[in-house]
């Protein structure tokens, strides 16, 4: 697949999976056996897995991603976004508290024959907590 057609995938993802909370489209973007390399705590392995991990984001974090680079080469694709979210359901055991904040992130996926086969992230989870009041901010 053409470095074009994998960055295509991946803005799919975000775009149609995270924010067009479409969760059914991971089967068609992802493979059986997905490997994820950052799980979050319950979430299951291969593609199910995927699921879980976009289900536990869009049920917790009713977040709205934003493309800030989508960079590919050769079978990788990586991609630095903002989310805009409000906590507005259970995530990670955490209680809602109904607040909104605005972390960065950034996503390195392997493809394989025009699916998403491997997932690497670092998120800013302390801003986030932070904002959420669910750590001090200083």
């Amino acid at each position: 697949m053409s470095v074009e057609t994998n960055k295509a995938l991946v803005r799919r993802l975000f775009e149609e999976v995270l924010n067009g909370r479409r969760v059914e489209v991971v089967d068609e973007l992802a493979s059986t056996d997905y490997q994820e390399n950052d799980p979050l705590p319950g979430q299951r392995e291969g593609r199910e897995g995927l699921k879980d991990r976009v289900t536990m984001l869009v049920e917790g974090l009713s977040p709205t991603f934003s493309i800030e680079d989508l960079i590919a080469e050769g079978d990788r694709v990586v991609i630095r976004w903002t989310n805009n979210a409000t906590h507005s359901g259970t995530f990670l055991g955490i209680p809602p508290t109904g607040r909104s904040c605005r972390f960065a992130g950034i996503d390195i996926f392997r493809l394989e024959d025009g699916r998403l086969v491997e997932h690497w992230d670092v998120v800013d989870q302390l801003s986030m907590l932070q904002q959420l009041n669910l750590l001090p901010s200083s």
